[in-house]
């Protein structure tokens, strides 16, 4: 069985599209959507450098339409689908819940809202690799920091203040190093509380649909049959924080044999590598990646 999964934010690279996007198709792709989101893909996919695409607003439209792009032009279809953070939208597009436009109306304003919250206060992400998940929670705690995501595979990302994750980093856990994500906000705490009234609104008005296919949820890791529930949920995980441990366990226990993580791939399956044992992985980087990733799709759907 076949599981494919779309990145959040803090994958994105300068230029990662721009062998994308001497696909036809991928191309003609963007530039829909980019007319969807109101920015210019294109640009921020191939030209901005990695201090431009850091600003929320344009890292998250970039990110799902990337995925979205990349998964038609990938063609497969798989048992299950699921997305980390702002690569649940991908997720939601890819199972039937949104349409293409749809989706980048909800990610231009999720983003935008995002990054007003995120101007509020200075706020940041770290994730903290190694040491023992008590033992990190408790670290995280007593810095005064948040457990934002949960990913499993020896990884947890802390938000909170700069100070606060100053204290963390000072003060790691044992057997743990705390490494600062080029992210710029505390996404799924408290402090993104302002983005979520708009987003709900702009959800209200979207024409919703049931998934077409098994697509997990981040909150808890569980299959959701209803695109209402779904994007419901989408909303409240602005400020609550990802279960991407849990999301994994599913994938494990449903007996998938294979991942495959859309473009900007490599952050999923290297967690993946280490908490999915058993579990081949296929991360698409390059527009040199799709033919390996249709076979490796045929063989594991």
């Amino acid at each position: 069985m076949l599981a494919i999964t779309c990145p959040g934010q803090g994958a994105q690279k300068s230029g990662f599209l721009s062998s994308f996007l001497e696909l036809d198709a991928f191309a003609a792709q963007i530039d829909e959507l980019s007319s969807a989101s109101g920015i210019d893909l294109r640009l921020h996919g191939t030209e901005s450098d990695d201090e431009t695409i850091k600003d929320t607003a344009l890292a998250q439209p970039l990110l799902v339409a990337s995925a979205i792009a990349c998964a038609a032009e990938l063609g497969a279809r798989a048992e299950y689908v699921a997305g980390h953070s702002v690569g649940e939208i991908a997720a939601a597009q890819i199972a039937g819940v949104f349409s293409p436009a749809d989706a980048m109306r909800f990610v231009a304003v999720r983003g935008a809202g995002m990054a007003a919250a995120a101007a509020q206060t200075p706020t940041g992400m770290s994730a903290v690799v190694g040491g023992e998940p008590a033992d990190v929670l408790t670290a995280i705690e007593a810095a005064g920091a948040s457990p934002a995501n949960v990913n499993g595979g020896g990884q947890t990302v802390a938000a909170g203040s700069l100070e606060d994750l100053e204290k963390l980093a000072e003060n790691p856990p044992e057997r743990a190093r705390v490494i600062a994500l080029p992210v710029a906000g505390a996404f799924h705490t408290e402090y993104m509380a302002s983005a979520t009234q708009e987003l709900a609104a702009t959800a209200s008005a979207l024409e919703i649909a049931d998934p077409a296919t098994y697509i997990l949820s981040n909150s808890d890791g569980t299959v959701i049959e209803s695109g209402q529930d779904y994007v419901d949920r989408l909303v409240k995980l602005v400020t609550n924080p990802v279960r991407w441990d849990l999301c994994q366990e599913t994938l494990l226990n449903a007996g998938i044999t294979g991942m495959i993580e859309l473009v900007p791939g490599g952050t999923l399956t290297g967690i993946a590598r280490r908490a999915m044992k058993g579990v081949e992985t296929f991360a698409i980087k390059s527009a040199a990646d799709l033919d390996g990733a249709r076979e490796f799709a045929a063989a594991h759907a």
